[in-house]
């Protein structure tokens, strides 16, 4: 089966590596057909493991290799496609579209914090199929308050966000 694997924090904040490195772990670990897709840690592959058991496979080989607590977060690729096919929003170039993929539930807590927190104009929030979207105009994602919640320490194992368009990347990936 194809997989995503969705890495939370990485070359940020000091934890720094090259795909390179993060794809062997990932071979290392006995995951096959391992690719990279942009810097930010999605990783393709595919096992006949559930995600379940690669989470703790993974997170224990990352952690090992790279000497810092990993948090990933699988999805297989029909779970993939629902992110990207289940987008509320109106794909528009004023605006940046985030999906959150996390534990289940986040998307409810994260909907909590948004609707609490002051919006800007124009941002909003939905969820759809259990997935947490934001959209904020472009420039404004570190600036909202919403934005700030985000790095919250108590919230930020529970999930990594991507922008959508790296979920049409990943498919494309998933499907050369």
């Amino acid at each position: 089966m194809k997989y995503c694997a969705f890495l939370r924090g990485v070359n940020v904040k000091g934890t720094n590596m090259k795909m390179a490195d993060v794809c062997q772990v990932f071979r290392d670990a006995g995951m096959q057909d391992v690719r990279s897709i942009i810097a930010s840690g999605n990783i393709v592959f595919s096992s006949h493991k559930n995600e379940i058991e690669l989470k703790l496979i993974l997170e224990k080989s990352m952690s090992a290799y790279f000497s810092y607590e990993a948090v990933l977060f699988i999805k297989s690729e029909r779970d993939t496609v629902l992110y990207w096919e289940s987008v509320p929003f109106e794909k528009t170039t004023d605006f940046h579209i985030y999906a959150f993929v996390g534990d289940t539930g986040i998307e409810t807590v994260l909907m909590a914090e948004f609707q609490d927190a002051t919006q800007n104009t124009n941002e909003s929030a939905a969820i759809v199929n259990h997935i947490f979207y934001w959209q904020v105009p472009k420039g404004n994602t570190l600036d909202s308050a919403f934005g700030k919640i985000l790095g919250k320490k108590t919230l930020r194992d529970q999930f990594t966000s991507r922008n959508i368009n790296t979920f049409e990347k990943v498919l494309k990936k998933m499907n050369s």
